[in-house]
């Protein structure tokens, strides 16, 4: 497969899913009288047109902007590269940041901070054979090279997001309310949901920001505020597994109006850091620590596990907690069942013979659809699903880096879940997370939490174009 950034790119054909294989971006199409004429492409990427007066053709441009307003096509990993969430992007702008600091234009110097997830640091480890926290440590020295002020790893937003979860699934199995929850923390899932599926799926969805949108608030306004600066004066690089990731940065929910200034900058993936790495040994870099600007005792540990799934734990820690709580019992594992498919299973708690907890999880659009599906026949019998568009999850992520020669996709996923199961596991109860709440937020539960650690989807309906057309 060719790997670029600034162009569509499709993976995992065989999770393809085509409501319409169209693309309905609305463009005004001057009519005039033709006869005909062959289109050839030429070595610039331009369409020209064969007839007795060659005439080059407009490129169609596709911004992100069109992408999200669309309803068409769909993939378990909608890549839509744009400028401005590119490897060639985030160059640029550390260039000119570092011309600004040679010549002395403080004011137009921005803070620059990266947050690596995970994922992609296991998929950094395994491409260049090092050990994940050694790989994390030379990512940071490889990054504060290239101009970064501080490089975060996503442990504390893992957290949140996992806290704030469970407390809204209590709250919603208290009630009886829209169950079951669906994880919102995919935004290929959310992207389908809101395009596809819209009002009838949306209120199933939780409302926790995902941990990417989730530390990109962290970072533009409580570092903010530590480091006495404006949020837009900070530029805030992700990099993830996931060219969806771009989707999710760029959505108008994560735009503070008033500063014009996103939550998250610029998403960066696994891929375009092995590219920006091409011609480099990532060996060859000083290895530094992970920043760590939450409090003053960082954890001595810098990548860190939640439970066993690859995907963020989700439906292992909300289970285990929810049988905690109500059922006082404590579970040490959960022991799932695959049903159709290793990526579609369920676990189930029980009493006496009766189920008082089921929850599933459920990879790949094909399960997707036929959780959906059930969901709208009122047939669905769980409390809460863990959905992830890419099939095995986020470590098997569009934008992970490929197999080399000789080794099988189904053997590097192995290889990355082997990796995420030594990682040690974090622990929720920590006074890091304590500490946000009380003096950032207001406490756990205060409207300022809520406000910051959730957000709204929107129904996307099909608008007809000009491109609309059946072949």
């Amino acid at each position: 497969m060719s790997r670029f950034s600034g162009a569509l790119q499709l993976t995992d054909l065989d999770d393809f899913i085509t409501p319409s294989q169209e693309c309905i971006k609305p463009v005004k199409i001057e009519k005039t009288k033709s006869t005909g004429a062959k289109i050839t492409i030429q070595e610039d990427g331009y369409y020209e047109e064969v007839a007795s007066n060659q005439q080059k053709l407009q490129k169609v441009d596709i911004t992100l902007q069109d992408c999200l307003a669309c309803s068409g096509c769909i993939t378990s990993a909608e890549g839509v590269l744009i400028t401005q969430q590119s490897q060639d992007e985030l160059l640029k702008v550390l260039s000119e940041n570092q011309n600004h600091k040679l010549q002395g234009n403080t004011d137009m110097v921005k803070t620059v901070i990266f947050t690596v997830s995970q994922q992609a640091a296991l998929s950094l480890a395994q491409r260049y054979e090092l050990d994940p926290e050694d790989t994390c440590k030379l990512i940071c020295g490889y990054f504060k090279s290239l101009g970064a002020d501080l490089v975060l790893n996503t442990k504390i937003a893992d957290d949140l997001a996992l806290l704030e979860s469970r407390n809204e699934f209590l709250e919603r199995f208290r009630n009886m309310d829209k169950l079951p929850m669906l994880s919102s923390s995919c935004p290929g899932w959310v992207c389908y949901a809101e395009k596809t599926h819209g009002s009838f799926i949306l209120p199933y969805i939780s409302t926790t920001r995902s941990p990417q949108q989730i530390l990109g608030i962290l970072v533009k306004q409580m570092l903010a505020q530590q480091l006495n600066i404006s949020p837009e004066k900070i530029y805030n690089v992700a990099v993830q597994p996931c060219y969806d990731k771009k989707l999710e940065a760029s959505r108008e929910d994560f735009l503070n109006e008033a500063l014009q200034s996103r939550d998250v900058d610029c998403v960066i993936t696994s891929i375009e850091v092995e590219q920006m790495l091409i011609n480099q040994k990532l060996q060859n870099f000083t290895p530094l620590n992970f920043d760590w600007p939450w409090s003053n005792d960082a954890p001595s540990t810098i990548l860190w596990g939640h439970e066993n799934s690859g995907s963020g734990g989700y439906s292992d820690h909300i289970f285990k907690y929810t049988v905690r709580e109500l059922f006082g019992e404590q579970l040490e594992t959960v022991q799932y069942n695959s049903l159709r498919n290793p990526d579609f299973k369920e676990v189930v708690y029980e009493k006496n013979g009766k189920i008082l907890l089921k929850f599933a999880i459920a990879n790949g659009f094909r399960n997707i659809q036929n959780l959906v599906q059930k969901l709208k026949r009122g047939k669905s019998q769980y409390h809460f699903v863990e959905v992830m568009a890419c099939p095995s999850g986020c470590l098997n992520g569009g934008a992970q880096i490929r197999p080399i020669t000789g080794i099988h996709a189904r053997e590097l996923i192995q290889q990355l879940e082997h990796l995420y199961k030594k990682l040690p596991q974090s622990n929720l109860e920590n006074p890091y997370t304590r500490q946000i709440y009380s003096s950032f937020m207001e406490g756990q539960y205060s409207e300022k939490a809520r406000a910051l650690l959730h957000t709204d989807y929107h129904a996307v309906e099909k608008m007809n174009s000009a491109l609309n057309i059946k072949w």
